[in-house]
């Protein structure tokens, strides 16, 4: 029987992956680089970042009201909302309507939640052909990878992978591979006829909008757009907590989404969709789908709701938090072995799932705070990830080495004399291993964690107690100046 990758694996190889590395650093660089030059640009962003996060307090407290508003506006408008409490529900109530209008092929734009009920597969394995439209998207799908951001899911491969996998994926010729616009010239060719097929269109939703029951999709590719638009059958998978109550505090959120996410004014299509093509009126529309199905999902989220994790729901899913992160600059998205990584998914994650499987996500954090800095409705991620810490340690869930260590630290603080024994003793095993004042060699057990990837200081020779009663003494007796 094979031993089961763990966390501290995965992170393990993605550090030693020097490529993995350097991607990620280009990457993430250049996004909070563009994101604070357009954050400057913006006249009074620091008070429109308080009042989008007073937006979505409001609306989390609020959310009952809200989504029964959203989903009444939206059947008003000819769609049809279902409530999806667990993900077997969503994936069953998408199924059976492809069942039953003979789908064939299904055009998906990105969706983050289809990917948290997994509804690819099932859909797949009723015989729904799906492809995935975003070309990010487009390239896991194709190589049977995993995103790894929630905005740029493929953030850890390079152009010449992507090349490689159009070879031998696609076929496609060198001038078809030669550079970044020929790969994406390739792939719109491609995905036009698979738009032009299709019988279903799925989407997610950047945001609902309660007062009129709009959908807002907000994307850098026109597949967004072909996909709500050209299926006879559009489907939105939404989770419950991305309302907003009215068209203007839209206006607000899609002012910070996109300067938080890739440093965008705004983002290349913002769409807004209210209800399917109307049929019965004298409108005219010749375009668009001529159903709209809405599934709600909650998955959890009443459980976060209910619970201390409640401002996590705060959330606009605009990477900001993982461009920021310094554990996710060197370790990626895949690391996390979640649909949400990085700070947001180090709470999310066990917030929906529990913390029996995801225990060690909130460990996952230097705590620096530069998430909470880079969150654009100002989420105190730190602050939930000690609160998840705790109740790790409540749960019984730390390893064992923690707690024994914990307990011996206890006896030691409450004790002076051992405590001072203690210092003396790991001062003298660390100089005696040191060398110019730094461990250089690999430490044992749980303390290899550190000296892996670095140097570990020696303690000092004298504790600060002991140099600061020196100096006290000093003073008094006149040898050493204030």
């Amino acid at each position: 029987m094979t031993a089961p990758i763990t966390f501290y694996d995965r992170v393990d190889d993605a550090v030693r992956d020097k490529h993995l590395r350097s991607a990620l650093n280009i990457a993430t660089t250049r996004f909070v680089q563009n994101r604070a030059l357009a954050l400057a640009a913006l006249p009074e962003a620091e008070a429109l970042r308080d009042h989008a996060r007073r937006i979505r307090a409001h609306t989390i407290v609020h959310l009952d009201r809200y989504l029964a508003q959203f989903a009444e506006s939206v059947e008003r408008n000819g769609g049809v909302v279902h409530w999806a409490k667990t993900p077997a529900e969503a994936v069953n109530y998408v199924v059976e309507l492809a069942q039953s209008r003979a789908v064939k092929l299904a055009v998906k734009s990105k969706s983050m939640v289809s990917e948290e009920v997994e509804l690819n597969a099932a859909l797949e394995a009723a015989g729904v052909r799906v492809v995935e439209t975003d070309l990010g998207e487009y390239i896991v799908q194709l190589s049977g990878d995993r995103p790894s951001h929630i905005v740029t899911p493929i953030i850890h491969k390079s152009k010449e992978e992507v090349a490689d996998l159009f070879r031998t994926s696609l076929n496609a010729s060198e001038a078809e591979v030669a550079d970044i616009p020929a790969m994406t010239a390739l792939a719109r060719r491609l995905l036009r006829a698979e738009f032009l097929k299709a019988d279903m269109g799925i989407s997610g939703a950047n945001f609902g909008v309660a007062e009129t029951g709009s959908i807002c999709l907000v994307t850098n590719e026109g597949n967004g757009r072909l996909t709500t638009t050209v299926p006879s059958l559009h489907v939105v998978m939404m989770g419950i907590e991305r309302l907003v109550p009215t068209l203007e505090d839209l206006g607000v959120m899609v002012q910070l989404l996109a300067r938080s996410s890739t440093g965008q004014k705004l983002s290349v299509y913002t769409n807004i969709i209210t209800g399917p093509r109307r049929m019965a009126d004298n409108s005219g529309e010749p375009d668009g789908p001529t159903e709209l199905h809405v599934v709600l999902v909650d998955n959890g989220r009443t459980k976060i709701l209910g619970s201390e994790l409640a401002e996590i729901l705060y959330c606009i899913r605009c990477g900001a938090c993982l461009n920021a992160c310094p554990v996710y600059q060197h370790i990626g998205g895949h690391a996390y072995n979640s649909v949400y990584s990085g700070p947001v998914g180090s709470v999310v994650t066990p917030g929906l799932y529990g913390l029996a499987a995801w225990g060690e996500l909130p460990h996952a954090s230097s705590l620096c705070g530069a998430c909470r800095e880079a969150c654009p409705v100002r989420i105190d991620i730190p602050h939930l990830l000690l609160k998840l810490r705790a109740a790790t340690v409540r749960a019984g869930l730390a390893p064992a080495w923690l707690k024994i260590g914990i307990r011996l630290y206890q006896m030691a603080v409450v004790r002076p004399w051992l405590y001072r024994l203690g210092g003396r003793m790991a001062a003298w095993g660390t100089r005696l291993l040191a060398r110019n004042g730094w461990i250089t060699t690999r430490l044992p057990g749980p303390l290899s964690g550190w000296t892996d990837y670095r140097d570990f200081p020696a303690f000092a020779g004298k504790s600060f107690s002991q140099r600061w009663r020196e100096r006290s003494q000093g003073w008094k007796d006149g040898r050493v100046e204030i």
